[in-house]
Parts: structure tokens; sequence; C-alpha cells
């Protein structure tokens, strides 16, 4: 699935996956490809997005919408960044 993280400064992340964990405001989620169509509220927490290549990106996220349909996860910021430690 594609996966696109942007803030209102910058895109943080864009590439392909293999599942996305994301912390909504009602608890944490996984999304794997061919999920359901989705639309929620993040709050202040990291998205963890597995890669093709095997590896992890986290990104910490600080309010926020993630939207997932038709294989397309667009997680929109107000603010976020990449951790230091993944």
């Amino acid at each position: 699935m594609q996966v696109d993280v942007v803030s209102a400064e910058d895109s943080l992340y864009s590439g392909e996956a293999t599942g996305v964990t994301a912390r909504s405001t009602e608890g944490e989620i996984g999304i794997l490809p061919g999920h359901q169509p989705l639309l929620i509220a993040l709050g202040d927490a990291p998205v963890r997005v597995q890669t093709t290549e095997g590896g992890t990106v986290v990104v910490n996220v600080h309010n926020g919408f993630l939207e997932f349909r038709e294989n397309q996860l667009t997680v929109l910021a107000d603010s976020a960044e990449l951790s230091s430690s993944q």
C-alpha cells in the first residue's frame, strides 16, 4: 500500500509499506493492505510504518487525521517529525 505522512510544514514519508500502526483518539490500530476505508483522528503519538524493505519508519505525530482508502494511507498532521530512534 502507498503511505504518505505530511504536516503543514513538510512531507515526512512517502513510499510503499506492508503495514502501519497508529494511535487514534480511541486506541491503537493496525492497518494492512486491503483494510476497509477508514478516517480517524490522531492524538500525540508515533505512527509506525513497516516498509517493504523490512525496516520501520517512526513519525511522531502531534494531532491530525489518518485516512485509508483504495490501498492509499495518508496521515495529515498538525505537526510531526521523524523519530531519531527507529
